[in-house]
């Protein structure tokens, strides 16, 4: 059977011909719009079926990513992880808008769960990617032009529901510390203003009043003056006078000239926004359908609480309804089947079996209608697995010494490392179960069956029962192990003997982890609350979202890397790695405990790059809380030794208990100094090193607090304790072309203007090559006041308008940019630099012989 979707062959031979991959039988995924207002249910139906047939491919092709691949064929196993991410990133974006909008309640838990699972997947592949390009920042662009995918495919969609779900307890958290704020806010505000009386304040504002009509009448002379000087040179030079023919024929030209003029910058107009090159008049949608579409989107979510209610009710009706129906006809039927097992080992063995510990499933182990012989030979089989066990491990020890003593054995641990592999995965089998159960309840289940999208009651009643039954077994649980004591007694004259507990499999030993010492057992966790936010430690996050931190992605970052450069990270990268590595971790718990843990990511640029920026949209999208450690912040706070550890124990503490959470540390590389500056040696910008990363260590794959640090200087820092403490490093360079054409034309549009053909957007992006983004917003800000917005009207924007305010900021200078490159030595001391370092090396050698052969 032909899949749903496949590649063109054209585009599996362009990728052969590269050196990529072959072309894959994968399906491509197609970028999801939101379907329109008032789409019936059945649209989305089918948009879950098409879904479901593109996971089905992805599965079957997971087998074949987990077989070891060479590290010649490195690219080709890259090609074959980009594909797979691009597959799984559209299908997030499919599995959101599905559980955003579907009303149906059980179908809702079961798209939860794929939404999660694929979400971990995508994070998954992140990380192998990572490890497979030794790099942070990935150039995709070849792979989707092999795809025929669009630059927006490579978006990061972040769910819905991370904010629809805690809409509520943000609003309390909100609540509570604007509360404690507004305390503060008059001592604050006594201090800092100057208390003026009413004639000093009379006095000012006459000054300013007196100054501006000074202005205004200076202007006024001005210009009296010009028309004065111009009335003079017309009498002293005189006027040329025409006959009546000749003023018409003049009066004719011109006029013809304007019309001509302005039909054809008209046609030009109308031709470059037909070919994209101008932005067109009318918008592309209309408001009233957009309005549209997101009130049938509303409506949809509250259709959705409606629903859920009836369901929670319909849950706990049957649960009754089965326990006090079929509840006593259960409990007689397992407690049978536990005294039929109990005759039946006895019959075997001789004596009566161990009752199964609660912890390993209680009486659930042998509810599986086993025949006395097959109990006998289960027995058997056991004894025989513990006596092969013991075998191979003497096997093992033996092995292991030999090889010890073999030449061979560094050589073919070098194989080893040398091959490439995924690991494995904990997303893919909660994938498979959810599809499995999609295939099995909803694939041929057809919308006319529910038509108000309400729940299936033969599917709850299934649920339920297994519920019931499992609240059934652990009564009678209870009540069969004082029966085997009693048979015991009665027959054997034994007595109860103690249960072993279950030997551990052998193995290497993890690491355990020492527990943190409570150092606030007695104090509520109200009052820590409000001593962080008195300190300024706990701060209230300006909202941000993602979207506005704007850039473009990297058109040619695949001819880059052709051509032995080192491609910068664009600005499009710099955001979809803050949405993997932070938003998706931080915003749903079951994603955070299957992904790959991330305790801490720091943040790398020059100043003005937007590393505050993210931070904030990091808070924003997930509805974290935001503890400010920064050095500046806090100097003369909790002093001492004994006050530093209290210090990060308090705001750890409270982190946990407001997840999620992010700890930002401004000017990161302070706390890992060299050599601490004279004038900061006050500060104790060191003071926190060694309790941080105590506390980054007890943190769980359970506990969504992320450690953000922000920093433009790392070369100062000592880079053992600085790649320690954060576990990724993201470079923020200057942005590129393309990111500058962007930043120019949505910062214009976001003060309030709009651009014309007297405003060459392209040309600003060239001129300000070097420049940061917040230069460039600190340049629009200067041109576009009010007074400017006003009489755009009259006198639109101008390209040369923005030169003057741009030159009077500084760039980021080569030397600047240069350290702070990847290239340099302090990018190379940190673990994966020293990978990249190492394959660069390799690779050098490798050409180097390769040109020593063609010579000879």
């Amino acid at each position: 059977m032909a899949p749903p979707w496949s590649w063109s062959q054209a585009a599996g031979d362009n990728a052969a011909g590269r050196g990529g991959a072959p072309s894959s039988p994968l399906p491509r995924p197609l970028r999801l719009r939101a379907p329109p207002a008032g789409t019936p249910p059945r649209a989305y139906q089918r948009l879950w079926d098409s879904s479901h047939l593109i996971l089905e491919e992805l599965l079957d092709q997971e087998s074949l990513l987990g077989e070891a691949v060479p590290d010649g064929e490195r690219h080709s196993f890259q090609y074959r992880l980009s594909s797979l991410y691009l597959y799984y990133l559209g299908l997030l974006r499919r599995f959101d808008t599905l559980y955003d909008q579907m009303v149906q309640p059980q179908k809702r838990r079961l798209l939860r769960q794929l939404l999660d699972s694929v979400a971990c997947r995508v994070l998954e592949l992140k990380d192998d990617l990572v490890r497979a390009n030794l790099c942070e920042t990935h150039c995709l662009d070849q792979v989707l032009q092999d795809l025929k995918l669009t630059p927006a495919d490579l978006e990061v969609p972040i769910p819905k529901y991370f904010e629809l779900e805690q809409s509520s307890i943000l609003k309390d958290r909100e609540h509570m510390l604007e509360e404690l704020l507004s305390r503060l806010k008059p001592e604050i505000s006594e201090g800092s203003f100057p208390i003026l009386s009413r004639t000093e304040a009379i006095i000012i504002l006459q000054k300013a009043e007196r100054a501006r009509q000074g202005r205004l009448r200076a202007t006024f002379m001005r210009e009296i003056r010009k028309e004065e000087e111009r009335d003079r040179k017309i009498r002293e030079e005189g006027r040329f006078k025409f006959s009546q023919d000749e003023a018409a024929i003049t009066i004719q030209k011109v006029w013809k000239g304007y019309l001509q003029r302005k039909r054809t910058q008209q046609d030009r107009r109308t031709e470059m926004e037909f070919i994209g090159m101008l932005p067109s008049a009318s918008p592309a949608e209309p408001v009233g359908a957009v309005s549209q579409a997101s009130l049938g989107a509303d409506v949809r979510r509250l259709r959705q609480t409606e629903k859920e209610e009836e369901f929670q009710l319909a849950v706990v009706k049957a649960h009754d309804h089965l326990r006090e129906l079929e509840g006593p006809d259960v409990k007689e039927k397992m407690m049978e089947q536990i005294r039929q097992w109990f005759i039946e080992c006895h019959a075997l063995t001789g004596r009566f079996p161990d009752y199964p510990d609660e912890s390993l499933g209680g009486s659930s182990l042998i509810f599986a209608d086993k025949t006395p012989e097959q109990v006998r030979m289960e027995l058997e089989v056991q004894v025989q697995e513990n006596k092969k066990k013991e075998q191979e491990k003497n096997k093992e020890k033996e092995k292991e010494g030999k090889e010890k003593k073999k030449k061979g054995e560094k050589t073919k641990k070098g194989e080893a490392d040398a091959m490439l592999r995924a690991l494995p995965s904990k997303s893919i089998p909660v994938i498979n179960a959810g599809h499995k159960e999609y295939t099995n309840l909803w694939k041929n289940r057809f919308d006319s069956l529910f038509p108000s999208q309400s729940f299936d009651s033969e599917t709850l009643k299934v649920e339920q029962r297994k519920d019931v039954e499992q609240e059934i077994r652990i009564q009678v649980d209870d009540l069969m192990r004082q029966e085997l004591k009693n048979l015991r007694l009665a027959v054997d004259r034994e007595e109860t003997r103690p249960m072993k507990p279950p030997k551990k499999k052998a193995g290497k030993k993890p690491g355990k982890k020492k527990k943190e010492k409570d150092l606030t057992p007695d104090r509520p966790m109200d009052s820590l609350f409000e001593e962080l936010v008195v300190l300024g430690l706990l701060k209230k996050s300006e909202t941000v979202p993602l979207k506005d931190y704007v850039g473009d992605c990297l058109y040619l970052g695949s001819a880059l890397n052709l051509a032995n450069k080192l491609p910068m990270p664009s600005l499009a990268d710099i955001r979809q790695n803050v949405a993997l590595y932070a938003i998706l971790r931080l915003g749903s718990p079951d994603i955070h405990s299957m992904a790959p843990l991330i305790r801490s990511i720091l943040l790398v640029g020059p100043s003005g790059m937007g590393k505050k920026m993210l931070v904030k949209a990091v808070c924003t999208e997930t509805g974290a809380n935001l503890f400010d450690l920064s050095p500046e912040n806090l100097q003369g706070k909790y002093p001492g030794k004994t006050g530093v550890q209290m210090l990060v124990h308090v705001v750890f503490k409270v982190a946990r208990y407001l997840q999620p959470s992010v700890i930002w540390i401004g000017n990161a590389e302070k706390t890992f100094y060299k050599r601490v500056p004279k004038d900061e040696e006050e500060m104790d910008p060191k003071r926190i090193k060694k309790d941080l990363t105590k506390a980054l260590r007890l943190l769980s794959p359970g506990d969504r607090v992320m450690l953000i640090g922000t920093t433009d200087r790392p070369q100062v820092a000592e880079m053992k304790g600085l790649c320690h403490t954060y576990e990724r490093i993201l470079l923020l360079l200057r942005p590129d072309y393309a990111s500058r054409y962007v930043l120019w034309k949505h910062m214009i549009e976001a003060q309030g203007a709009k651009g014309t053909q007297h405003l060459d957007i392209s040309a600003l992006a060239k001129v300000s090559d070097g420049y940061t983004a917040g230069c460039i917003l600190q340049a629009i800000q200067a041109v576009l006041t009010e007074r400017r917005l006003l009489q755009l009207s009259r006198r639109p924007l101008l390209t040369s308008e923005f030169l003057g305010p741009l030159a009077k900021l500084d760039p980021v200078y080569r030397e600047e940019e240069e350290s702070l490159k990847a290239r340099l030595d302090w990018y190379f001391k940190t673990p994966l630099g020293k990978k990249m370092k190492l394959l660069k090396d390799q690779d050098a050698a490798e050409e180097a012989k390769a040109k020593e052969k063609k010579r000879k």
